[in-house]
């Protein structure tokens, strides 16, 4: 499709904003619906956060890093492009360690290993059990994960298990984030079962459970984007910003800057799968109200760096045996964790070298993500040095940093959803979806894409 003037019989393509997996995802499914499509990308590539860079033997990930099973979507979706036999999977993912005491615990994964746990102290673990029995809390409010946590499970519970895994997660804060947002699965199970421990058992004797294996791709999660957008071809075009829209007659025009410059293209609706910023900047005409599109600006992003370093087998004490390290903030250290990324999966280091992901800022310490390179790599080795025994210069290092990096949903992250849906009654034919709104997980990021290609062919049908 050219995104031109429309002849009688050719009805005006759907416009995607943003190329990233929700975009790519909501592109998709419309052209397989038979609705010609064109997507419309700021950057000079594909796939947003995901990103997979390979350097000789070195394989490392910008953004995202894995993948996890569960999600029919999801799933349709790796099938349909022809990436199925291409997964790979973390055979180690089990094993996850969380740092007490300046040392890296294994954390618990089966009532046995509960019990003989180092991570959490006698006391703890008597109040984790007897969250079978605690009263539920139905009220109608936005309680944040660390009251939420804090009242099922105990503070030692939030400290050790449920602030590391958000920094991990979110990098965010468990007393900001809202239980009801941020964790909705976590939030159901008190909701319906009344216990958390009591819907784990019911779900799993169900098979309802999430059990989703983790995996990865040959080379990396970046295949899903480029397979998708292999497979759209000429509908995409990168290096095209979009400036503003204005409704005409019922369908849209589109005003872009750069390689798809230009205005007069007319479109049947506009699925909009932008980081919440650049959605919050756009300009849209003959809004009634434009509050609702400028505060979607406010949703909170921290800044993020994500630091790949390789070294020489030897260099590193650790057995290096698991998923990755997550560092709770009690424990006052730099960083947020570290992934073990060659123990992952295989082919991320060369032969005799491992590689390792760790992330720094966040909610927690926004102003070491924007520190230079030298200091950021000071607060690494050091504490890579405290935690798994790395010791020498490393072999390869790359610094990627993400300025505005995950949406935090917060408590009173309401009032961004009825923004979403506010612009889309005042702005007919415009679709909001994506990690602003939907979810942060890749998974999610698929699925509103989905989502918003069932709205958008559901809106055609009507007409």
């Amino acid at each position: 499709m050219t995104g031109g003037a429309p002849g009688p019989a050719d009805p005006p393509p759907v416009a995607v904003l943003g190329a990233g997996i929700t975009g790519l995802a909501a592109a998709w499914r419309l052209t397989r619906a038979g609705v010609p499509v064109v997507v419309l990308e700021a950057s000079g590539r594909v796939g947003g956060a995901i990103g997979s860079v390979r350097e000789g033997g070195w394989l490392r990930e910008l953004g995202p890093n894995s993948l996890i099973e569960g999600s029919a979507e999801l799933a349709a979706l790796i099938g349909e492009v022809g990436l199925g036999p291409r997964r790979v999977y973390a055979p180690r993912a089990g094993r996850r360690y969380v740092v007490r005491g300046g040392r890296p615990v294994p954390m618990p994964a089966s009532p046995a290993a509960f019990v003989t746990s180092r991570l959490f102290s006698p006391g703890a673990k008597l109040r984790i059990l007897g969250e079978f029995w605690r009263p539920a809390h139905r009220g109608p409010g936005d309680e944040s994960l660390a009251d939420f946590v804090t009242r099922r499970l105990g503070r030692e519970f939030l400290d050790y298990a449920a602030n590391p895994f958000v920094g991990g997660v979110y990098a965010g804060d468990p007393a900001r984030l809202s239980v009801r947002h941020a964790m909705p699965r976590l939030h159901a199970l008190e909701q319906r079962h009344g216990s958390l421990i009591r819907g784990a058992i019911r779900m799993r004797n169900t098979s309802a459970g999430p059990g989703g294996r983790i995996f990865s791709f040959q080379e990396g999660l970046a295949e899903l984007p480029g397979a998708i957008a292999a497979a759209l071809g000429g509908a995409i075009r990168l290096n095209s910003r979009v400036l503003g829209l204005r409704p005409v007659a019922g369908q849209w025009e589109v005003d872009v800057e750069g390689a798809g410059r230009g205005t007069g293209s007319r479109y049947s609706a506009v699925v909009s799968a932008l980081p919440a910023d650049a959605l919050a900047a756009l300009r849209v005409e003959n809004m009634p109200d434009t509050g609702a599109l400028r505060a979607l600006g406010e949703i909170e992003q921290p800044p993020v760096a994500s630091v790949f370093t390789g070294y020489r087998r030897g260099d590193v004490a650790h057995a290096l045996d698991g998923f990755g390290v997550l560092v709770p903030e009690v424990e006052g250290l730099g960083i947020l964790g570290t992934l073990f990324s060659s123990s992952l999966f295989p082919l991320r280091a060369p032969e005799g070298h491992v590689a390792l992901t760790t992330f720094v800022g966040g909610t927690r310490r926004p102003g070491v993500a924007a520190l230079g390179d030298a200091e950021v790599m000071d607060i690494v080795r050091r504490d890579l040095g405290r935690l798994l025994g790395v010791s020498g210069d490393p072999a390869f290092v790359r610094i990627q940093r993400w300025p505005r990096a995950i949406p935090q949903y917060n408590v009173g992250f309401d009032r961004f959803k009825q923004a979403c849906a506010s612009i889309e009654r005042d702005a007919p034919g415009l679709l909001i979806g994506g990690n602003c709104r939907d979810g942060i997980s890749l998974a999610a990021c698929v699925e509103s894409g989905c989502r918003l290609a069932a709205a958008a062919g559901e809106l055609l049908s009507r007409r």
